[in-house]
């Protein structure tokens, strides 16, 4: 069983860095309160690290 992580952004990406609007793309957010659900992998662990301050991660059982 491999663990999922569903990823909201809960913050504007607008006036940031663009690494981290590029990282909230890559993510496969787009839009505010859109949420994407992802596998809990390192690198997918990185992106968030990078934009932490823009989402909100739940982990999730599957």
């Amino acid at each position: 069983m491999s663990k999922r992580l569903r990823i909201t952004q809960i913050r504007s990406a607008i006036s940031r860095k663009r690494n981290q609007k590029e990282t909230i793309r890559s993510l496969g957010i787009r839009r505010l309160n859109h949420t994407v659900e992802q596998d809990d992998t390192p690198a997918i662990r990185g992106m968030i690290a990078t934009v932490r301050h823009l989402v909100r991660v739940e982990e999730l059982e599957s």
